[in-house]
């Protein structure tokens, strides 16, 4: 029997202020959590765990906009500030104070960039706000349905190299499976995904293959079923990859949010 799948209503920031109401945490979705195609079924994933566990959380809704990650990356400072100065004050509005994102450009700006410009709340990548719960108790994802299949990890630039963040992630990846197929590069040397610094928006430079391709190959050479992400650009660039490789019907690319969804059956 089919199991019957309880709609999820998303609360909105706006909607709860109207009632005074102020959620513990806002959920930034992010720009490719909304437009994304593949990236919005992370975005349900994630909000499946969120109710799954009861927290108390809300979005922006039509009033969020970019965190101008990109701009500054790209090198347009005034935009990237006009943006950041725009979040904040929207932000505080609401009064935020804890601030979960499934991004590591966003998590990087909010945490590393936006208190340069006055702001003052906590940030915290889905990540590490997974491996918490399980640490916790408060989830624990089963290991059957990837029982036999290899996964693989790619450290995201923005988590791994500019925050360290490497255990996290890999702490959720054995909670739903038997170990993780390390990439010769690894963490602190892993290889970017290519998109990162505006790279996703701009032609390729001249080169003999793309950092997309190169990355690909470092995957496939792990034998892995899986390959499993934590940032919305990575998960682009790993796609793509294995479709140029034409492995996308055998090796499937899921975000760590899915992977617990999946072992929960959410």
């Amino acid at each position: 029997m089919e199991k019957v799948r309880k709609k999820v209503i998303v609360p909105v920031m706006a909607d709860l202020a109207a009632k005074g109401e102020k959620p513990e945490y806002l959920f930034w979705v992010g720009s490719a959590g909304a437009f994304d195609d593949r990236y919005k079924k992370v975005t349900r994933a994630f909000i499946k765990i969120l109710e799954y566990l009861e927290v108390d959380y809300a979005v922006l809704g039509t009033e969020e906009s970019s965190s101008g990650d990109v701009a500054r990356r790209a090198g347009n400072e005034m935009l990237f500030q006009m943006q950041a100065l725009m979040n904040i004050e929207l932000m505080n509005s609401y009064e935020v104070k804890k601030i979960i994102t499934c991004d590591p450009h966003v998590y990087n700006s909010f945490k590393n960039e936006y208190p340069d410009l006055g702001a003052d709340f906590s940030v915290i990548h889905h990540s590490r706000f997974l491996a918490q719960m399980i640490e916790e108790g408060k989830l624990n994802p089963g290991t059957e349905i990837f029982k036999g299949k290899g996964i693989t990890y790619h450290d995201p630039c923005y988590l791994g190299r500019a925050n360290s963040e490497y255990e996290a992630p890999r702490k959720v990846i054995r909670s739903v499976s038997s170990g993780i197929t390390e990439m010769k590069r690894n963490r602190s040397f892993a290889l970017c995904c290519g998109a990162g610094g505006g790279q996703m928006f701009k032609e390729a430079e001249k080169g003999d293959k793309e950092v997309f391709i190169e990355r690909t190959e470092d995957v496939l050479e792990t034998g892995a079923d899986i390959v499993a992400t934590a940032c919305p650009y990575c998960m682009v660039m790993i796609t793509d990859g294995l479709k140029y490789k034409n492995r996308h019907e055998d090796i499937k690319n899921y975000d760590i949010a899915e992977l617990v969804a999946m072992s929960l059956d959410l």
